[in-house]
């Protein structure tokens, strides 16, 4: 219990206890309590209040009804036949019953009041230039991991504007520890939630609002944890729902949402706080394996906020609405389940191995993903080909026509989805076949957030929608169709549909720079 306050209840004097020098204070139990906890009975209370409401009542009926002998409940029978009351009254319960049975197993719909992402600070640019010397300096490198590199960063579709955490920018050999990760993780989480407190349409949400905070990073599980530092940065409330999640990879953004989804079924009236996030400091390889070398090409600094409501009051100041979620998770296949694995390559140096068949496993992760969504959002004229294609397959496996692409991808605004670089996305195909003209509308956002910000991982399907949102094109009922591919292997899919015209937050991460795109960028 916290100091502070008058004594209660005890109006005589009170001399202190002469204690040894040195010695630890005992506690004053007769001081005030922290009115915070107080505070939580409260609302507690309130939120039962109906419930609680009707314990007097059902009280008093079953006193009423000890007290009524035979005699009474016969003439009360008698009265109701007369005036064939009976069928009224049963059928007047069974519309009660049925009716409080519906909308108490109805699921609860899930807004999103609204988001942001983490822009990282000028000084943390690294351009392709900066990258390849600060490579090269490090001293780790042989000639044939530096060409590999510079080719992987050429062919990426990546810009030189996406930013890196400080010890990348170190022009000497540097070793990664837990307080450099510690330091990238505060700095990527608390400028994305600073951001999402300070937009307009959450500046109503104190933190002291969220009832659930789930936190994802894949690479950095550091004690105390990160939902643990969120907690002890905003302060808030004791009994918080925490939770954090930890190797799910790229799909980690949209396991965070269905989690969180799941716990505001349970807890009415409340927000949840979802925060997707990567490290980058704690998992540099400094090898010269080439399949390891990717991720350090790749992967950038990012992350993103996400405010969630279960209450029907919020739906007028909410951007989006969470439709549907699909999960499919392919790691009963041991070939998928290895895809993506880090491990040590032949000298022990550490890192995350991405195999040339990557892109092979998740176009077949995908079409499973593909089909289990296809019937929730296709019109029945679209679907019916879609669900009459496993006929026509041979040795029962699951192809999907070319053709039906083009009409799945009709019943949606934007296809949302983080990008691996064209140099691999030449090697499987991750992108859904469909006329060029339409493939580009759809899929513009995914390779403007690489070449602006890179992979940021688990929060690229945030950045995503933050562009179309900064273009001005998201209106009131457009869907968006979230696609997260982690290892494991895991696809999941998110489907959004806009609750109004969607105007960007003031502090998009796109403000300064949504005029320049979108970029042409070399086939």
């Amino acid at each position: 219990m916290e100091g502070g306050g008058d004594d209660v209840g005890n109006t005589t004097q009170q001399h202190p206890i002469p204690m040894a020098a040195g010695s630890r204070r005992l506690p004053n139990l007769l001081q005030s309590v922290n009115l915070k906890h107080v505070k939580l009975g409260y609302h507690y209370l309130i939120t039962h209040f109906l419930t609680l409401l009707l314990i007097p009542f059902m009280a008093l009926i079953l006193v009423k009804a000890s007290q009524t002998n035979p005699d009474d409940v016969l003439e009360l029978w008698t009265h109701l036949t007369q005036y064939d009351s009976v069928g009224v009254l049963v059928c007047s319960a069974a519309l009660v019953f049925v009716s409080t049975v519906y909308f108490r197993s109805r699921p609860r719909p899930v807004y999103l009041v609204d988001f942001a992402c983490f822009r990282a600070p000028d000084e943390l640019r690294v351009p392709m230039s900066k990258f390849l010397e600060c490579s090269r300096r490090a001293g780790d490198f042989d000639e044939s991991a530096l060409e590999f590199q510079r080719k992987i960063l050429e062919r990426s579709g990546m810009g030189d504007e996406t930013r890196a955490p400080a010890p990348m920018h170190s022009l000497s050999r540097w070793s990664p520890s837990v307080g450099m990760a510690r330091e990238e993780s505060e700095l990527a989480m608390f400028g994305a939630v600073d951001a999402l407190f300070k937009n307009m349409n959450s500046a109503r949400v104190k933190p002291k609002d969220i009832g659930v905070l789930v936190v994802s990073c894949s690479t950095f599980s550091p004690t105390p944890s990160l939902s643990a530092m969120i907690v002890n940065r905003y302060k808030l409330r004791g009994n918080v729902k925490s939770f954090n999640l930890g190797g799910m990879g790229c799909s980690a953004g949209v396991i965070a949402v269905d989690l969180a989804r799941d716990i505001l079924q349970v807890h009415g009236g409340t927000y949840a706080l979802v925060v997707s996030t990567e490290n980058i400091t704690q998992n540099w390889y400094f090898g010269n394996k080439k399949s390891m070398l990717i991720t350090n090409c790749l992967f950038r600094m990012g992350a993103a906020a996400v405010l969630l409501s279960n209450k029907p009051s919020d739906r007028a100041r909410s951007k989006y609405k969470l439709v549907h979620v699909v999960r499919t998770h392919r790691g009963a296949d041991d070939r998928a389940f290895r895809c993506i694995k880090q491990e040590e390559d032949e000298t022990g140096m550490a890192g995350f191995s991405l195999p040339r068949d990557l892109m092979t496993i998740a176009g077949d992760a995908l079409k499973t993903n593909i089909t289990t969504l296809g019937p929730l959002v296709l019109h029945y004229q679209r679907e019916a080909p879609l669900l009459r294609q496993p006929r026509r397959q041979k040795d029962n496996k699951l192809q999907i026509n070319q053709a039906l692409y083009p009409r799945f991808q009709a019943g949606v605004r934007a296809l949302l989805h983080p990008r691996w670089g064209k140099s691999r996305d030449r090697r499987g195909g991750e992108e859904p076949p469909a006329s060029p003209r339409r493939r580009g509308s759809l899929v513009e956002a995914s390779r403007m957030t690489l070449h602006r910000f890179g992979n940021v991982s688990a929060s690229s399907i945030w950045y995503e929608v933050a562009y179309i949102e900064s273009k001005g094109r998201m209106r009131k009922g457009d869907r968006v169709w979230q696609i997260a591919l982690g290892s494991g292997f895991k696809c999941n899919s998110a489907v959004w549909v806009a609750v109004r015209d969607v105007e960007p937050s003031p502090g998009s991460a796109w403000k300064d720079c949504i005029t320049r795109y979108p970029a042409q960028l070399p086939p």
